[in-house]
């Protein structure tokens, strides 16, 4: 499939809009949806997509791209070609693994130096509040970064220190004061059961998971909704994999706090007795957990209580990953997923019953509404941009090694039987994937936050 310069229109029988699914044509001008007509134009030509469904591009609000400093694990370029064949239109960077961490506006400044002329999707960037940079915030928000993130445990990254109860205290007013919001990663270290467990068996993914207890999440989401609930400040739960903190979300949640929830697609499809020892492409934190406390979360996500799926991409090179040794203690932990989140999310997903529609809503239009994008984003409209999906449904996603476009290689979804091909993926009206093509790379662009 060809771009097509000047108007034009995207034909399908089955276009997601917010209304529902329906045959249409979607006309594009100069990068943005100027039209929907429900019988074809006779004055402009269209693309014929057939019965592939035609939907608003994915938004994916949680990616590590690692750049600058860190370009061997991932980068800007990598990042957002695999973003692109994954179907992501949209995605925004985590202020830590690249170096300088994004914890001031020196940083951030380098960020967007080092992305410039780099992408292939959109891209936006989340500052980070660790101790000591209460006075950072606000030049970091004022720049027009989306969020502000913080670790309530270790991140990995000594030059990223996770805050304390105080930091939280006196960053949170100013954060509100933005209202954007802040995003939690939420374990809080109570115990350390790692080391001796950890010891015992270093190759067994068991002795990690029970490493982190559940409790850790538990104990984090309450401190969190206790400070929501003080400062008012919109706080957002990233990856929840514990079960256990679904009730007393709900209840923050029904008492009006501004609480939103996440999780990710390895803790929807893979469950913690399906991982064999050594196989150290499955380490995150928080880990993936048994069947059973995951089936809640697809039950969270049916009710609205989680109301994204977004990546957590995170990334490594093979000897930071362990992929030799298989010891989990010392392998980093991230789960390097950008490209499959689709295809992943709904192969399970429809397994349960749901339907393209909620694909839609939990990884494309809650994410733009999240972010506050959603004035043109998120949705096929008239005036919002013309970031779009192709995919199949029913067609299977090539996921051997050489079609892999991270880069490294390195995937827990690396040879699984996935279902839902993306097809193409149109960046402001340009078509950047098409079936293992990338006929425009680099036409994405950098979005900011304006300060209103």
């Amino acid at each position: 499939m060809n771009s097509i310069t000047g108007t034009f229109a995207f034909h399908s029988a089955r276009v997601v809009l917010p209304t529902g699914i329906a045959e249409a044509w979607v006309v594009v001008e100069d990068g943005k949806i100027v039209n929907v007509l429900n019988s074809g134009p006779m004055d402009i030509p269209w693309i014929e997509l057939g019965d592939a469904v035609l939907m608003p591009g994915l938004i994916d609000s949680h990616v590590h791209i690692n750049e600058p400093g860190r370009t061997a694990w991932e980068g800007f370029e990598t990042a957002t070609k695999a973003a692109a064949a994954g179907g992501i239109t949209t995605l925004v960077d985590m202020p830590l693994n690249s170096a300088p961490v994004t914890t001031n506006l020196a940083a951030f400044q380098a960020k967007l130096a080092a992305a410039a002329g780099k992408l292939t999707v959109n891209c936006g960037f989340y500052g980070g509040i660790i101790p000591g940079n209460t006075d950072d915030l606000a030049p970091l928000m004022e720049a027009g970064v989306l969020g502000i993130k913080a670790f309530l445990s270790h991140s990995g990254l000594d030059e990223f220190p996770n805050v304390e109860v105080a930091d939280l205290m006196a960053g949170m007013p100013i954060i509100a004061r933005f209202g954007l919001p802040l995003l939690a990663h939420a374990e809080l270290v109570s115990d350390h059961p790692e080391a001796s467990l950890m010891d015992e068996s270093p190759r067994s993914h068991d002795a990690w998971l029970r490493s982190r207890p559940k409790h850790w999440e538990n104990e984090a989401v309450m401190l969190l909704i206790r400070l929501c609930r003080t400062y008012r400040c919109k706080t957002h739960i990233v990856h929840l994999s514990s079960a256990e903190a679904i009730p007393m979300l709900q209840a923050a949640i029904a008492e009006g706090l501004p609480i939103t929830v996440e999780t990710c697609p390895h803790y929807l499809v893979f469950a913690a007795e399906d991982i064999a020892d050594g196989q150290t492409v499955y380490k995150c934190a928080p880990p993936i957990r048994e069947r059973a406390n995951n089936d809640l979360l697809w039950e969270a996500l049916r009710t609205g209580l989680i109301s994204m799926v977004v990546t957590d991409h995170s990334p490594a090179t093979p000897d930071l990953k362990g992929i030799d040794t298989g010891r989990f203690r010392e392998a980093w932990g991230g789960i390097a997923s950008l490209q499959f989140s689709l295809s992943a999310t709904w192969t399970e997903a429809e397994k349960r019953g749901f339907k393209i529609e909620d694909i839609y809503h939990w990884m494309s239009r809650n994410v733009a509404q999240f972010l506050g994008l959603d004035a043109t984003k998120g949705s096929i409209a008239p005036g919002f941009d013309a970031d779009l999906v192709v995919w199949d449904p029913s067609g299977t996603c090539p996921t051997a090694k050489t079609d892999i476009q991270h880069r490294h290689p390195l995937s827990p979804y690396e040879r699984m039987n996935l279902r839902g091909r993306i097809l193409q993926t149109i960046v402001g009206g340009k078509i950047v994937y098409d079936q293992g093509n990338f006929p425009n790379l680099g036409c994405g662009n950098i979005i900011l936050r304006e300060n209103r």
